[in-house]
Formats: structure tokens, C-alpha cells, sequence
């Protein structure tokens, strides 16, 4: 980095956990340094499972205090700070821009049925064919009619998506960025607007959705008490992929053709491409048409991802069983042969009382032997998501018409090599992992994009490649895991018959 590089802060928010990193453009590519971590669980609040929004504010700003001392030891300068999240949750302002009421999580119940009712009513065919989008029962467009219903605050003129509503505390912004209102299901796919027929239709009130504008939009400056208070220069705000998952596919040195999966607490399975597919085929299979930067559009399935093994090693640590995740997969490793084997897009894996209950639940339920051991359970599952990759993958080649030569995963879940050789040897190609921080990179070289530094994206994915060394995995054809694919095919297909 030379001295007085510009500089980015990429503030990264998960569904629970968040960073703040700092990076730029150096010699040997793009450089990031962690300048904070912070949680926010969410919690049981007014009768609903929401997000502490205070909590997750007070981790970045303490993010944005520390980012001075990081940019002075990268021998730079900060130039602009952007948000990216996880996506279909949002925060309602009033006219004075204050947040009304802490937002709710997707894992909330409130929206139990919306999605089958309001199918019914409309039509799944036409709500797909104006939007693009995954029948999902948490997407925005569902908690919005359960909003409606219980009642929505009578002093809200503003909805903005999570990272929207950061953007807002951030710099006054009321605007919404591209790629996080394409996950509300509410956006059109043909010309990237507010569908003005599903609001109508719904109740929904079109004047709470805000102008939406693209990744790499600059969104105003820093906001003076924030400035001074925190010790930090006057930034431009500027809009990022503030999906995580189009930042997280932004920041992936994809070769032509191939396949990603963002690997965290969801598996964000897909391609990308420059059109959208939108047809019957794709409908039927629920793959959805994410919107990406700079005209991409991401081709995906979401699956239920580490979050079922996230829950268990939680509930394992609870009872006192639990084990590091070194030793657990070590574990894993040494088990001969297969444990059994789920469908990890089972609905009631999204939030039970119990996530290790609900997998014995399921396995039994189909004739197998459920495990007690916590290294044969985490078997199951990393073997099962595994073979739900492959199986995503094979619909993506059926739909496009196109072969997949290879998968890249990224993200935190490709520091997991059981899984990704795992992963190899269930979809029979090869797998490249890494890097885990993709999501950041991503969110930092839109910033640069947007600021002026770098003409393109190609350009970008060029430096990403000069500056990554991902782990490689080639798969082994064993007939072991081809009867281990058949039997997973009939569990899956039980499932979503």
C-alpha cells in the first residue's frame, strides 16, 4: 500500500454477528484488516424476535472509531465507508428520519401461512413472473402483509432494508440499493422498479418503498456529530452490493462458467450471469433472479446452510457435550463411511426449539437409525448439505443449458475442508475455497469502483485474481458416495414432492 492510498471501510453485517474491515488497492492486489467485531443476537421483544438495532449501531461505530489507527499502519487515507447485510428484513422512520420500532427477524413466526395464502390468491406463476424471485416464507413481501395486518405504525412515511437503514444513520440517505431490494420479492424484474400491481393488490402502501438506487451510488457524507464524535475525516458514504451475497459474489475471482456458494450461516448456491432466467422451469424448480452489481444477476437457490450445525454446537456447548470445531471435524473426518443424511432445506430447521431434536426427527421419520454422537450428527449434516449443493448445481446445468466446470466457495464456511471436499466429491467437480472475507472484498471494491479508482468490474475481479490463492479440491469417485448420492436423492425427493 503506498502512502496516502485511499482507503475503505466495508462494514459487513450478519445475521447476528458483525465487522468492520479496512482495505484498499495495493500492490499485490486488495489488502483488509479487521478493525472491529461485534454481536447482536436477536431477541424476544413486543411479542416478536427483533433485531437489537442499538446494539448493532454501537459495533459500528466503535468499528468506525478504530479505523483511523488501522488506516494509519496500512500507510493510507479513509475515503468512503459503505454497509452491506443479509437480506428481506427492514426498519420503518418517521418523518424526522427516527427508527419507529426495533425491525424483526426473518426467523420471526409472524409470517407462518402469508406465503401460501397470498399465493393462492394472486398465483405463484404471476408473482415469479413479476419479480424473479425464490418463493421464500420470510421474504419481505410476506412480513409486509403481516406488518399490515397486526398494523403498521401510523407515523411511518420511510421503509429502508437493513443496510439501508445504516446508510440512513450513517448520512441521512433515504434511499434503497439494488441488490437488497431485489430480495424483497416486490421489485420488478423487467425494469428494477417497485411492482405498483403486488402493492395495490396487497394493501401494501407503495410510498413507504424507497428510491432505489445502484451499487456503487454515493450517498451522501458522513454526518457531522459522527465525524466529530468518533474522530473520523468526512467520508463518502457509498452504496456497495448491500446484499451480502452479491458483495460476497463481487469479492469472488469466479473463472468463466463456474459455480459459487456463499458458505455461512445460509448457502447461497448459483451463478452469475447477465441476464435474468425467468420461465416455467425455473419457477417450478423456486430458483431466484437476484439482482447483482454493475448488471449482474445472480441465478440461485438459497439452502439452509451452517445454520443447522451452528445450532447444534450451541446446544451441544448448553448441555456441556459441545467440542471446538477443530476437534468436531476432526472427528467427522474419521468416521468411515455415512451417517445418514437430511434435507437441510426442511422448513423445520428454519428456527426449532431444539435443532438436534428436529434432524433425529427427520432422519427417523425416514427409516434411518438417528445418531446421538455429536460427530456423526455433524456428519450428517455437512454431508447432506454437501450432497444438496450437488443437487442445486445439477438444476442450475438443466435450466441454463450451460456445464458447470468447477465450484467456488467463499465466505466463512470455505475454511471448512471436510465440507469442501466433500463437496467436490458429492457434485464430481472440482472445488476451489476461499477467500473467507469475500464478502468484505466485495464491499470495498464497489466503494472503489464507485469512488473512481478502479473503471470496472472486470478490472476489479483482475486485482481479486493477482491477490488470492484459493485451497483446491479435486473430487474422488468413489462408489461410496455415489449410493451415498442415490439415497440422498429419494430423501430429497420425499421432501419437496
Amino acid at each position: 500500500m503506498t502512502a496516502s492510498a485511499p482507503l475503505h471501510i466495508a462494514i459487513d453485517l450478519g445475521a447476528g454477528s458483525g465487522r468492520v474491515m479496512v482495505g484498499g488497492i495495493g500492490g499485490s492486489g486488495l489488502s483488509l484488516r479487521e478493525a472491529h467485531r461485534f454481536h447482536y443476537e436477536p431477541r424476544e421483544v413486543s411479542g416478536h424476535l427483533r433485531w437489537d438495532f442499538a446494539a448493532l449501531l454501537a459495533g459500528i461505530k466503535e468499528g468506525l472509531r478504530r479505523a483511523p489507527s488501522i488506516a494509519e499502519s496500512m500507510r493510507g487515507r479513509l475515503a468512503s465507508v459503505g454497509v452491506d447485510s443479509w437480506g428481506v428484513d427492514y426498519g420503518l422512520l418517521d418523518a424526522e428520519g427516527h427508527l419507529l420500532e426495533e425491525p424483526i427477524s426473518y426467523r420471526d413466526a409472524r409470517t407462518e401461512g402469508v406465503m401460501e395464502e397470498i399465493g393462492a390468491r394472486i398465483g405463484r406463476e404471476e408473482i415469479f413472473a413479476r419479480t424473479g424471485i425464490q418463493f421464500l416464507p420470510f421474504n419481505t413481501l410476506y412480513q409486509l402483509v403481516a406488518h399490515r395486518r397486526d398494523g403498521l405504525p401510523a407515523a411511518a412515511v420511510r421503509l429502508l432494508m437493513i443496510p439501508d437503514l445504516c446508510h440512513h444513520m450513517l448520512c441521512g440517505s433515504i434511499s434503497g440499493e439494488h441488490t437488497n431490494a431485489s430480495t424483497t420479492q416486490l421489485l420488478g424484474i423487467e425494469d428494477g422498479k417497485w411492482s405498483a400491481v403486488l402493492c395495490e393488490r396487497l394493501g401494501i402502501p407503495a410510498g413507504l418503498l424507497p428510491e432505489v438506487v445502484p451499487a456503487g451510488s454515493s450517498l451522501g457524507t458522513l454526518r457531522p456529530e459522527l465525524q466529530s464524535g468518533l474522530s473520523v475525516p468526512a467520508l463518502r458514504v457509498v452504496a456497495p452490493a448491500t446484499h451480502d451475497t452479491g458483495s460476497a459474489v463481487i469479492g469472488t475471482p469466479l473463472g468463466a462458467g463456474w459455480a459459487y456458494v456463499s458458505s455461512g450461516t445460509w448457502s447461497l448456491v448459483g451463478v452469475e450471469r447477465k441476464m435474468p432466467l425467468v420461465n416455467v422451469a425455473t419457477a417450478h424448480a423456486n430458483f431466484t433472479n437476484e439482482g447483482g452489481a454493475f448488471g449482474t444477476v445472480r441465478l440461485l437457490k438459497h439452502v439452509m446452510g451452517l445454520w443447522l450445525l451452528e445450532r447444534c454446537r450451541r446446544e451441544w456447548g448448553e448441555a456441556g457435550t459441545g467440542l471446538g470445531l477443530p476437534e468436531l471435524l476432526a472427528r467427522v473426518e474419521a468416521v468411515e463411511g455415512f451417517a445418514g443424511f437430511v434435507f437441510p432445506d426442511d422448513p423445520r430447521f428454519l428456527n426449532p426449539p431444539n435443532m438436534a431434536s428436529a434432524i433425529r426427527t427427520a432422519m427417523a421419520e425416514t427409516g434411518q437409525t438417528p445418531p446421538t454422537d455429536p460427530a456423526l450428527l455433524a456428519k450428517v449434516i455437512l454431508d447432506s448439505l454437501a450432497l444438496r449443493y450437488a443437487s442445486v448445481l445439477a438444476t442450475i446445468e438443466t435450466l441454463t443449458g450451460e456445464r458447470v466446470p468447477g465450484i467456488h466457495i467463499v465466505g466463512g464456511g470455505s475454511q471448512n475442508d471436510y465440507l469442501n471436499q466433500a463437496t467436490a466429491d458429492a457434485a464430481l467437480l472440482p472445488v476451489l475455497a476461499g477467500p473467507a472475507e469475500a464478502t468484505a472484498l466485495g464491499n470495498v471494491l464497489v466503494q472503489a469502483i464507485g469512488c473512481g479508482e478502479i473503471p470496472s468490474l472486470e478490472r476489479g475481479r483482475e486485482i481479486l485474481r493477482a491477490g488470492v490463492s484459493p485451497r483446491g479440491f479435486e473430487p474422488r469417485r468413489t462408489a461410496a458416495w455415489a449410493a451415498a448420492a442415490a439415497r440422498y436423492r429419494e430423501i430429497e425427493g420425499r421432501a419437496i414432492a
